[in-house]
């Protein structure tokens, strides 16, 4: 379970667009579902993403943000022996984010 505690702190501030970037950012590998958003055979390099906000808002008790996110997608080398290669990849996620827990969801939308 992820929670944004600062993002929340944060909410309704000018600070909340970088302490949601940087707290997205500092996620361990293989918590947000990038697989979702690959398109060359859903392996993810998550180890160094880089996150922008798209745009955010207030929904009854959540706080919903788009936000689109660069990642590295591993590409499988052809059967003669090439290694894998990365290639820079990106998709957006909706985050929600409960105000009352600040317990975070993830949802790839492109």
């Amino acid at each position: 379970m992820t929670k944004f505690v600062n993002s929340l702190r944060d909410w309704q501030s000018e600070s909340f667009s970088r302490t949601l970037k940087s707290e997205i950012e500092s996620l361990k590998p293989g918590t947000l579902p990038l697989y979702n958003g690959t398109s060359q055979g859903g392996i993810v390099d998550d180890s160094n993403i880089t996150a922008t906000v798209m745009n955010f808002a207030e929904e009854d008790d959540n706080i919903l943000a788009t936000v689109g996110i660069f990642f590295d997608e591993i590409v499988g080398g052809c059967s003669c022996g090439d290694p894998p290669a990365a290639d820079n990849a990106y998709c957006e996620l909706k985050v929600t984010i409960n105000k009352s827990t600040a317990v975070a969801e993830f949802a790839v939308i492109s």
